[in-house]
């Protein structure tokens, strides 16, 4: 998910004030800004940002869900994460869907236990090397974010 939509530049608007990694020192450096918002960047900024040189934090992840899509940044089973916070089951799942790791699977896993699917979720969660979730789906959510940033 991570490439610019046009050569040379990467367009928005993101929020500035809400993504930490976007800060003023940052934004007045590499970004183009009006009224509070990134409107576009350098596409080598996004490669940083790709390459985890600019890496987001849990809680700027959870700001972004201010946001109508998903970071470009993120990786296909974070941005699944991403939507299933946004309520779209089905964008969830599509994305954790194409992510074919142990990353997407155990984001597929969670999904399934969320729609209470428990024998496709044990087997997406065998893929992840996960052992099924005991916890709240909310603890697994915070679990899987924090797990996927670092």
């Amino acid at each position: 998910m991570c490439n610019p939509i046009s050569p040379g530049w990467k367009f928005g608007p993101w929020r500035s004030t809400k993504m930490g990694l976007l800060n003023s020192v940052f934004l007045s450096q590499f970004a183009v800004t009006a009224k509070d918002k990134v409107w576009s960047m350098p596409s080598g900024i996004w490669d940083m940002l790709c390459a985890g040189q600019l890496a987001m934090t849990a809680q700027e992840f959870r700001d972004s869900l201010e946001l109508d899509l998903p970071p470009a940044e993120l990786s296909l089973a974070l941005a699944g994460l991403w939507w299933d916070a946004k309520g779209d089951w089905t964008k969830a799942h599509e994305s954790a869907q194409r992510d074919e790791g142990p990353a997407g699977a155990w984001v597929h896993a969670y999904l399934h236990r969320k729609e209470g699917d428990l024998s496709n979720a044990a087997y997406w969660y065998q893929r992840a090397g996960k052992s099924l979730a005991r916890t709240s789906l909310e603890k697994e959510w915070d679990e899987i974010v924090d797990s996927l940033l670092k």
